[in-house]
C-alpha cells in the first residue's frame, strides 16, 4: 500500500483483517437438501495481487469451516453488490434501508 493520510482514510501499517459482522443465513436448519450458510464481512489488507484495501465476503456452509469462498471486493464491486441487495429487498417490497 503507498502512504497514508490518517486524517483522510484509516491507515493500517501491517496486515489487518478487522471483522465487521457474521450470521448463519434464515434457511430452516432441518432441511436435509440445503444446508444453512455461514457468512462474514471483513476488512483485508493483505490481498495478494491487491494494492489497496478490499473488502472480504465470505460464505461457507455450516460447519465447513474453512472450505467456503471468499471474495475480495474492491470499493467499487462491493458498493454494485449494496446496490444488488437493495434491489432485491425492494422488488419483494421490503424497506432496502440505508
Amino acid at each position: 500500500m503507498g502512504s497514508c493520510n490518517p486524517a483522510a482514510e484509516p491507515c493500517f501499517t501491517r496486515a489487518v483483517k478487522k471483522s465487521i459482522d457474521f450470521d448463519l443465513d434464515d434457511h430452516p436448519h432441518d432441511d436435509e437438501e440445503r444446508p444453512r450458510t455461514a457468512w462474514a464481512v471483513s476488512i483485508v489488507d493483505d490481498c495478494d495481487g491487491c494494492d489497496d484495501l478490499r473488502i472480504e465476503l465470505t460464505l461457507e456452509e455450516e460447519g465447513r469451516k474453512g472450505e467456503g469462498v471468499v471474495a475480495h471486493l474492491a470499493p467499487a464491486t462491493a458498493r454494485r453488490l449494496r446496490g444488488a441487495i437493495a434491489a432485491a429487498l425492494r422488488d419483494i417490497g421490503e424497506d432496502a434501508g440505508a
